[in-house]
């Protein structure tokens, strides 16, 4: 795709307020395009939830531009914010959301329902069988694993075919098996180029499956590098 699915220009971010104000995003220019899976990589407190939040249109920037496939979103109100997101935001978040008392395939008809969309069951059945979930469509969260449970998580991110998903250290929880389950289905997601995936991550384990790796420091993005570079740095 030639515009991208997502992007930021100069976004910047206080948080606080008096003598505990922070300056949390500085300048911040970022774009994620169809047919990628981005990593943006750094230490705890340099803004990485803080930019993955504006970027989902669940904080606004005190500076700066957002777009999401191609539309500034800036200027929008709650109700129409709640739609971009809706419509064309998946988020997989590291502590899954799953509601207990719902069982696998209500989970994920949940992000259907919120969207007023027809043919719930079926839909939901599909992607958790894209997940390799098939079997467990009736199964409540506390009925399966850690890694079963952030299948579930992504396939109720996907269901709704977004343009953009947005992953907050998704393979932080999980063992080497299953972190590597989780990014391979990750990546398999963007290998569609009307997608772009975009990971917030502190595990260099899953550098493998980047297409391009964001380093963000104090506020700051400070370099970027494509997957073959940052594979090449960790196995030297």
């Amino acid at each position: 795709m030639s515009e991208p699915v997502l992007d930021a220009v100069g976004v910047g971010k206080f948080l606080g307020h008096g003598a505990g104000r922070v300056h949390a995003l500085k300048g911040v220019d970022l774009s994620l395009m169809g047919g990628e899976l981005v990593l943006l990589m750094g230490p705890s407190g340099s803004g990485k939830t803080t930019l993955l939040s504006i970027l989902g249109c669940l904080m606004t920037p005190n500076d700066g531009t957002v777009r999401v496939r191609g539309e500034p979103v800036g200027n929008l109100d709650p109700e129409a914010l709640a739609g971009i997101r809706r419509n064309h935001i998946g988020f997989v978040f590291q502590s899954y959301h799953l509601f207990p008392t719902l069982s696998a395939e209500d989970n994920v008809r949940l992000a259907l329902d919120v969207r007023g969309e027809r043919s719930q069951r079926k839909a939901a059945r599909e992607v958790l069988g894209l997940v390799g979930l098939a079997h467990k469509t009736k199964a409540f969260p506390n009925e399966l694993s850690g890694g079963e449970q952030q299948r579930v998580a992504i396939a109720r991110a996907i269901v709704g075919k977004p343009s953009v998903i947005l992953a907050d250290e998704p393979t932080g929880a999980l063992d080497a098996e299953n972190g590597k389950a989780i990014m391979t289905l990750l990546a398999d997601i963007a290998k569609d180029s009307s997608r772009g995936v975009l990971v917030v991550t502190h595990d260099p384990r899953i550098v493998p499956f980047a297409s391009r790796i964001v380093h963000i420091e104090d506020g700051r993005i400070v370099r970027q590098e494509t997957g073959g570079e940052a594979r090449r740095v960790s196995q030297s």
